[in-house]
Protein backbone atom coordinates (compact mmCIF):
# COMPACT_ATOMS: atom_id res chain seq x y z
CA UNK A 1 0.00 0.00 0.00
CA UNK A 2 0.97 3.59 -0.66
CA UNK A 3 -0.68 6.50 1.16
CA UNK A 4 -0.81 10.25 0.60
CA UNK A 5 -2.36 12.83 2.92
CA UNK A 6 -2.90 16.37 1.64
CA UNK A 7 -3.58 19.17 4.15
CA UNK A 8 -4.57 22.57 2.74
CA UNK A 9 -4.07 24.47 6.01
CA UNK A 10 -7.11 26.43 7.22
CA UNK A 11 -9.15 25.59 4.11
CA UNK A 12 -12.42 25.02 6.03
CA UNK A 13 -14.54 28.12 6.55
CA UNK A 14 -18.05 29.50 6.99
CA UNK A 15 -20.56 30.81 4.42
CA UNK A 16 -19.56 34.23 3.06
CA UNK A 17 -22.17 36.76 1.95
CA UNK A 18 -19.96 37.92 -0.93
CA UNK A 19 -20.09 34.34 -2.24
CA UNK A 20 -23.89 34.16 -2.12
CA UNK A 21 -23.67 32.39 1.23
CA UNK A 22 -21.20 29.78 -0.01
CA UNK A 23 -17.93 28.90 1.70
CA UNK A 24 -14.64 29.44 -0.17
CA UNK A 25 -14.44 25.66 -0.53
CA UNK A 26 -17.90 25.56 -2.11
CA UNK A 27 -17.04 28.45 -4.45
CA UNK A 28 -13.71 27.02 -5.63
CA UNK A 29 -13.34 24.90 -8.77
CA UNK A 30 -11.93 21.67 -7.36
CA UNK A 31 -12.81 18.69 -9.57
CA UNK A 32 -10.29 16.36 -7.94
CA UNK A 33 -11.50 16.99 -4.38
CA UNK A 34 -15.06 16.53 -5.60
CA UNK A 35 -14.14 13.27 -7.32
CA UNK A 36 -12.36 11.98 -4.21
CA UNK A 37 -15.43 12.76 -2.11
CA UNK A 38 -17.96 11.36 -4.60
CA UNK A 39 -16.06 8.11 -5.23
CA UNK A 40 -14.77 7.68 -1.68
CA UNK A 41 -15.57 8.21 1.97
CA UNK A 42 -16.71 11.72 2.90
CA UNK A 43 -17.15 12.84 6.48
CA UNK A 44 -16.19 15.26 9.23
CA UNK A 45 -13.47 15.12 11.86
CA UNK A 46 -12.78 17.10 15.04
CA UNK A 47 -9.05 17.74 14.95
CA UNK A 48 -8.95 20.06 17.97
CA UNK A 49 -10.24 18.70 21.30
CA UNK A 50 -12.88 20.90 22.90
CA UNK A 51 -10.77 22.41 25.64
CA UNK A 52 -7.74 23.20 23.45
CA UNK A 53 -7.07 26.33 21.39
CA UNK A 54 -7.56 25.78 17.65
CA UNK A 55 -4.21 25.89 15.89
CA UNK A 56 -2.05 23.90 13.51
CA UNK A 57 0.20 22.55 16.27
CA UNK A 58 -2.74 20.74 17.85
CA UNK A 59 -4.70 19.96 14.68
CA UNK A 60 -1.84 18.54 12.64
CA UNK A 61 -0.67 16.44 15.56
CA UNK A 62 -4.18 14.98 15.57
CA UNK A 63 -4.16 14.36 11.82
CA UNK A 64 -0.83 12.56 12.12
CA UNK A 65 -2.41 10.18 14.62
CA UNK A 66 -1.30 11.57 17.99
CA UNK A 67 -3.69 12.66 20.73
CA UNK A 68 -2.75 16.28 21.55
CA UNK A 69 -4.29 15.94 25.01
CA UNK A 70 -1.57 13.39 25.73
CA UNK A 71 1.38 14.54 23.61
CA UNK A 72 1.11 18.30 23.09
CA UNK A 73 3.38 20.41 25.30
CA UNK A 74 3.37 23.64 23.26
CA UNK A 75 4.11 24.95 19.79
CA UNK A 76 7.63 26.23 20.41
CA UNK A 77 9.31 22.87 21.03
CA UNK A 78 7.73 21.41 17.89
CA UNK A 79 9.35 24.13 15.80
CA UNK A 80 12.63 23.66 17.68
CA UNK A 81 12.72 20.05 16.49
CA UNK A 82 12.84 21.19 12.86
CA UNK A 83 15.40 23.91 13.54
CA UNK A 84 17.88 21.50 15.18
CA UNK A 85 17.64 23.39 18.45
CA UNK A 86 18.37 20.98 21.28
CA UNK A 87 16.18 21.37 24.35
CA UNK A 88 17.13 20.05 27.78
CA UNK A 89 14.33 18.77 29.96
CA UNK A 90 13.90 22.08 31.80
CA UNK A 91 14.25 24.37 28.77
CA UNK A 92 11.33 26.30 27.31
CA UNK A 93 10.87 27.08 23.62
CA UNK A 94 8.70 29.95 22.40
CA UNK A 95 7.53 30.88 18.95
CA UNK A 96 8.95 34.32 18.18
CA UNK A 97 7.09 36.29 15.51
CA UNK A 98 8.57 39.34 13.89
CA UNK A 99 5.56 41.67 13.78
CA UNK A 100 4.58 45.18 12.78
CA UNK A 101 3.22 47.31 15.62
CA UNK A 102 1.93 50.87 15.55
CA UNK A 103 2.75 51.21 19.24
CA UNK A 104 -0.78 50.41 20.34
CA UNK A 105 -1.79 47.30 18.38
CA UNK A 106 -0.44 44.58 16.10
CA UNK A 107 -0.83 45.84 12.55
CA UNK A 108 0.69 42.83 10.78
CA UNK A 109 1.62 39.55 12.46
CA UNK A 110 3.93 38.65 9.52
CA UNK A 111 5.84 41.96 9.25
CA UNK A 112 4.90 42.08 5.58
CA UNK A 113 6.07 38.48 5.10
CA UNK A 114 9.61 39.64 5.66
CA UNK A 115 12.26 37.83 3.63
CA UNK A 116 14.55 35.21 5.13
CA UNK A 117 17.79 37.25 4.67
CA UNK A 118 16.24 40.33 6.30
CA UNK A 119 14.84 38.27 9.16
CA UNK A 120 18.19 36.59 9.80
CA UNK A 121 19.90 39.96 10.23
CA UNK A 122 17.23 41.09 12.70
CA UNK A 123 17.36 37.87 14.76
CA UNK A 124 21.14 38.21 14.98
CA UNK A 125 20.67 41.76 16.26
CA UNK A 126 18.22 40.52 18.90
CA UNK A 127 20.73 37.93 20.06
CA UNK A 128 23.45 40.55 20.40
CA UNK A 129 21.29 43.01 22.32
CA UNK A 130 18.89 40.80 24.28
CA UNK A 131 20.50 37.36 24.37
CA UNK A 132 22.41 36.00 27.35
CA UNK A 133 23.17 32.67 29.02
CA UNK A 134 19.44 32.11 29.58
CA UNK A 135 17.93 33.68 26.45
CA UNK A 136 18.61 32.57 22.84
CA UNK A 137 17.00 33.62 19.58
CA UNK A 138 17.09 31.19 16.65
CA UNK A 139 16.47 31.94 12.98
CA UNK A 140 13.48 30.26 11.37
CA UNK A 141 11.63 31.22 8.19
CA UNK A 142 10.28 34.65 7.20
CA UNK A 143 8.43 35.99 10.26
CA UNK A 144 8.47 32.66 12.15
CA UNK A 145 11.37 32.28 14.61
CA UNK A 146 12.23 30.80 17.99
CA UNK A 147 13.24 32.00 21.45
CA UNK A 148 14.62 29.52 23.96
CA UNK A 149 14.67 30.15 27.70
CA UNK A 150 17.23 28.04 29.58
CA UNK A 151 16.94 29.82 32.93
CA UNK A 152 15.61 28.71 36.30
CA UNK A 153 12.55 30.98 36.66
CA UNK A 154 9.32 29.03 37.05
CA UNK A 155 6.99 29.51 34.07
CA UNK A 156 3.24 29.02 34.11
CA UNK A 157 1.96 31.18 31.32
CA UNK A 158 -0.95 32.16 29.16
CA UNK A 159 0.10 33.63 25.81
CA UNK A 160 -1.90 34.71 22.78
CA UNK A 161 -1.13 33.89 19.11
CA UNK A 162 -0.52 37.19 17.31
CA UNK A 163 -2.65 36.18 14.31
CA UNK A 164 -5.68 36.03 16.62
CA UNK A 165 -5.29 39.55 18.03
CA UNK A 166 -4.44 41.73 15.03
CA UNK A 167 -5.85 45.20 15.57
CA UNK A 168 -6.49 44.65 19.27
CA UNK A 169 -4.65 46.61 22.01
CA UNK A 170 -1.28 45.04 22.73
CA UNK A 171 -1.57 45.71 26.47
CA UNK A 172 -4.69 43.53 26.64
CA UNK A 173 -2.96 40.57 25.00
CA UNK A 174 0.43 40.44 26.67
CA UNK A 175 1.55 37.23 28.44
CA UNK A 176 0.01 36.46 31.82
CA UNK A 177 1.14 34.29 34.71
CA UNK A 178 4.47 33.31 36.23
CA UNK A 179 7.25 34.47 33.92
CA UNK A 180 5.07 37.00 32.09
CA UNK A 181 7.20 39.95 33.26
CA UNK A 182 10.30 38.48 31.63
CA UNK A 183 8.52 37.93 28.32
CA UNK A 184 6.86 41.33 28.30
CA UNK A 185 10.20 42.96 29.04
CA UNK A 186 11.82 41.16 26.08
CA UNK A 187 8.97 42.17 23.77
CA UNK A 188 9.16 45.81 24.86
CA UNK A 189 12.95 45.94 24.64
CA UNK A 190 12.85 44.43 21.15
CA UNK A 191 11.28 47.68 19.91
CA UNK A 192 14.47 49.56 20.78
CA UNK A 193 16.55 47.00 18.87
CA UNK A 194 14.37 46.75 15.77
CA UNK A 195 12.54 50.03 15.19
CA UNK A 196 15.53 51.99 13.87
CA UNK A 197 17.42 49.04 12.40
CA UNK A 198 18.77 49.58 8.89
CA UNK A 199 16.70 46.66 7.57
CA UNK A 200 13.51 48.37 8.69
CA UNK A 201 14.58 51.75 7.36
CA UNK A 202 14.93 50.17 3.93
CA UNK A 203 11.59 48.39 4.24
CA UNK A 204 9.88 51.67 5.14
CA UNK A 205 11.53 53.41 2.18
CA UNK A 206 10.10 50.67 -0.05
CA UNK A 207 6.62 51.03 1.44
CA UNK A 208 6.83 47.66 3.24
CA UNK A 209 5.75 46.89 6.79
CA UNK A 210 8.70 46.99 9.20
CA UNK A 211 9.52 44.19 11.63
CA UNK A 212 9.62 46.57 14.58
CA UNK A 213 8.72 44.24 17.47
CA UNK A 214 8.73 40.58 18.49
CA UNK A 215 5.77 38.60 19.82
CA UNK A 216 6.47 35.61 22.08
CA UNK A 217 3.90 32.80 22.39
CA UNK A 218 3.33 29.05 22.04
CA UNK A 219 5.61 28.11 24.95
CA UNK A 220 6.40 24.51 25.80
CA UNK A 221 8.98 21.92 26.82
CA UNK A 222 10.37 19.05 24.77
CA UNK A 223 7.64 16.45 24.01
CA UNK A 224 8.08 12.68 23.85
CA UNK A 225 6.33 11.24 20.77
CA UNK A 226 6.23 7.54 19.94
CA UNK A 227 7.70 6.78 16.47
CA UNK A 228 5.09 6.60 13.72
CA UNK A 229 6.57 3.38 12.36
CA UNK A 230 6.08 1.71 15.75
CA UNK A 231 2.46 2.85 15.98
CA UNK A 232 1.34 2.25 12.41
CA UNK A 233 3.96 0.05 10.77
CA UNK A 234 4.86 2.32 7.85
CA UNK A 235 7.53 4.87 6.92
CA UNK A 236 6.43 8.46 6.44
CA UNK A 237 7.77 11.64 4.88
CA UNK A 238 6.62 15.26 4.97
CA UNK A 239 6.47 18.04 2.39
CA UNK A 240 5.97 21.44 4.06
CA UNK A 241 7.59 24.86 4.19
CA UNK A 242 6.53 25.38 7.81
CA UNK A 243 8.90 24.64 10.72
CA UNK A 244 6.05 23.58 12.98
CA UNK A 245 4.77 20.89 10.63
CA UNK A 246 8.22 19.59 9.78
CA UNK A 247 9.08 19.57 13.49
CA UNK A 248 6.18 17.28 14.38
CA UNK A 249 7.20 15.02 11.49
CA UNK A 250 10.80 14.81 12.66
CA UNK A 251 9.70 14.01 16.21
CA UNK A 252 7.72 10.98 14.98
CA UNK A 253 10.58 9.75 12.82
CA UNK A 254 9.55 10.96 9.37
CA UNK A 255 11.91 12.24 6.73
CA UNK A 256 11.60 15.78 5.37
CA UNK A 257 11.43 16.09 1.58
CA UNK A 258 12.79 19.54 0.62
CA UNK A 259 10.95 21.19 -2.28
CA UNK A 260 12.49 24.14 -4.16
CA UNK A 261 10.03 27.00 -4.36
CA UNK A 262 8.01 25.99 -1.29
CA UNK A 263 7.48 29.23 0.64
CA UNK A 264 4.75 28.69 3.23
CA UNK A 265 2.76 31.47 1.56
CA UNK A 266 0.33 31.94 -1.34
CA UNK A 267 3.22 32.20 -3.79
CA UNK A 268 4.42 28.66 -3.05
CA UNK A 269 5.23 26.35 -5.96
CA UNK A 270 2.18 24.08 -5.86
CA UNK A 271 3.23 22.10 -8.94
CA UNK A 272 6.62 21.33 -7.42
CA UNK A 273 4.93 20.02 -4.29
CA UNK A 274 2.77 17.78 -6.46
CA UNK A 275 5.76 16.42 -8.37
CA UNK A 276 7.79 15.76 -5.25
CA UNK A 277 4.81 14.07 -3.57
CA UNK A 278 4.40 11.62 -6.45
CA UNK A 279 8.14 11.00 -6.56
CA UNK A 280 8.21 10.49 -2.78
CA UNK A 281 5.83 7.56 -3.09
CA UNK A 282 8.70 5.58 -4.63
CA UNK A 283 10.66 5.69 -1.38
CA UNK A 284 8.07 6.02 1.39
CA UNK A 285 4.88 4.25 2.40
CA UNK A 286 3.17 7.54 3.27
CA UNK A 287 3.76 11.09 2.03
CA UNK A 288 2.00 14.01 3.73
CA UNK A 289 1.78 17.29 1.80
CA UNK A 290 1.02 20.40 3.84
CA UNK A 291 0.12 23.69 2.14
CA UNK A 292 0.00 26.81 4.28
CA UNK A 293 -1.45 29.13 1.61
CA UNK A 294 -5.21 28.94 2.41
CA UNK A 295 -4.51 29.75 6.05
CA UNK A 296 -2.28 32.72 5.18
CA UNK A 297 -4.93 34.08 2.80
CA UNK A 298 -7.57 33.71 5.52
CA UNK A 299 -5.53 35.64 8.06
CA UNK A 300 -5.12 38.41 5.52
CA UNK A 301 -8.87 38.43 4.81
CA UNK A 302 -8.07 37.80 1.13
CA UNK A 303 -11.03 35.81 -0.17
CA UNK A 304 -9.81 35.61 -3.77
CA UNK A 305 -6.39 34.37 -2.67
CA UNK A 306 -7.97 31.68 -0.48
CA UNK A 307 -10.14 30.38 -3.30
CA UNK A 308 -7.19 30.47 -5.67
CA UNK A 309 -5.03 28.54 -3.21
CA UNK A 310 -7.70 25.84 -2.87
CA UNK A 311 -7.90 25.55 -6.66
CA UNK A 312 -4.12 25.33 -6.97
CA UNK A 313 -3.93 22.55 -4.39
CA UNK A 314 -6.63 20.66 -6.27
CA UNK A 315 -5.08 21.09 -9.71
CA UNK A 316 -1.36 20.94 -9.00
CA UNK A 317 -1.14 18.57 -6.03
CA UNK A 318 -4.21 16.38 -5.57
CA UNK A 319 -4.69 15.87 -9.32
CA UNK A 320 -1.18 14.46 -9.97
CA UNK A 321 -1.32 12.36 -6.80
CA UNK A 322 -4.64 10.78 -7.81
CA UNK A 323 -3.28 10.19 -11.33
CA UNK A 324 -0.37 8.29 -9.76
CA UNK A 325 -2.84 5.49 -8.97
CA UNK A 326 -2.06 4.28 -12.50
CA UNK A 327 1.44 3.42 -11.29
CA UNK A 328 0.40 2.55 -7.73
CA UNK A 329 -2.87 0.59 -7.90
CA UNK A 330 -2.78 0.19 -4.11
CA UNK A 331 -2.65 3.95 -3.54
CA UNK A 332 -4.95 5.54 -0.97
CA UNK A 333 -5.38 9.32 -0.63
CA UNK A 334 -6.89 11.52 2.09
CA UNK A 335 -7.50 15.26 1.79
CA UNK A 336 -8.60 17.50 4.66
CA UNK A 337 -7.89 20.91 6.22
CA UNK A 338 -6.31 20.84 9.66
CA UNK A 339 -8.73 23.36 11.17
CA UNK A 340 -11.22 26.10 10.34
CA UNK A 341 -9.81 29.53 9.52
CA UNK A 342 -12.42 32.22 8.95
CA UNK A 343 -11.52 34.57 6.10
CA UNK A 344 -13.96 37.15 7.50
CA UNK A 345 -12.80 36.91 11.12
CA UNK A 346 -9.18 36.39 10.00
CA UNK A 347 -8.49 33.79 12.67
CA UNK A 348 -8.75 30.14 13.62
CA UNK A 349 -12.18 29.03 14.78
CA UNK A 350 -13.36 25.92 16.56
CA UNK A 351 -15.33 23.36 14.55
CA UNK A 352 -15.47 20.12 12.58
CA UNK A 353 -13.64 19.97 9.25
CA UNK A 354 -14.45 17.84 6.17
CA UNK A 355 -12.30 14.92 5.05
CA UNK A 356 -12.36 12.63 2.04
CA UNK A 357 -10.64 9.26 1.67
CA UNK A 358 -10.21 7.86 -1.84
CA UNK A 359 -8.45 4.96 -3.50
CA UNK A 360 -7.69 1.30 -2.99
CA UNK A 361 -10.15 -0.46 -0.70
CA UNK A 362 -12.34 2.62 -0.10
CA UNK A 363 -15.71 1.98 -1.70
CA UNK A 364 -18.06 4.23 0.27
CA UNK A 365 -19.06 6.32 -2.80
CA UNK A 366 -20.79 9.24 -1.13
CA UNK A 367 -21.83 10.72 -4.47
CA UNK A 368 -21.32 14.22 -3.03
CA UNK A 369 -18.87 17.02 -3.71
CA UNK A 370 -16.20 18.01 -1.20
CA UNK A 371 -17.32 20.82 1.11
CA UNK A 372 -18.28 21.57 4.69
CA UNK A 373 -22.05 21.15 4.23
CA UNK A 374 -21.89 18.04 2.05
CA UNK A 375 -19.59 16.39 4.58
CA UNK A 376 -22.16 17.12 7.30
CA UNK A 377 -24.86 15.44 5.21
CA UNK A 378 -23.10 12.08 5.36
CA UNK A 379 -23.37 11.93 9.16
CA UNK A 380 -19.91 10.32 9.19
CA UNK A 381 -18.12 11.96 12.12
CA UNK A 382 -14.77 11.16 13.74
CA UNK A 383 -14.94 12.94 17.10
CA UNK A 384 -11.45 11.85 18.16
CA UNK A 385 -9.31 13.35 15.44
CA UNK A 386 -6.20 11.36 16.30
CA UNK A 387 -8.07 8.16 15.44
CA UNK A 388 -8.58 9.16 11.80
CA UNK A 389 -5.06 8.25 10.69
CA UNK A 390 -5.41 4.70 11.98
CA UNK A 391 -8.74 4.39 10.17
CA UNK A 392 -7.19 5.71 6.95
CA UNK A 393 -4.35 3.20 7.11
CA UNK A 394 -6.51 0.21 8.08
CA UNK A 395 -9.82 0.75 6.24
Amino acid sequence: MKYCVIIPDGMADFPVSRLENRTPLEAARKPNMDRAAAEGLLGQVRTVPGRMTPGSDIAIMSVMGYDPLRYHTGRGPLEAADMNVELAGDDWAFRCNLITSDGEAIVDFTAGHITNPEAEVLIQALNRELGNKDIEFHVGTSYRHLMVYRGSEYLSLETRPPHDVVGEPIVQNLPRGSGAKMLTDLMNRSVNVLADHEVNKVRLDLGQNPANMIWLWGEGRRPDLEPFASRFGCRGAIISAVNLVRGIARLIGWEVIPVPGATGYVDTDYAAKGRYAVDGLKSYDLVLVHVEAPDEASHEGDLKAKIRAIEQVDQEILGPVMAASADYPDLRVMVLPDHVTSVEQRKHVRGLVPFAMWGAGIDARSGLGFAERTAAQTEVVCEQGHELMGSFLRT
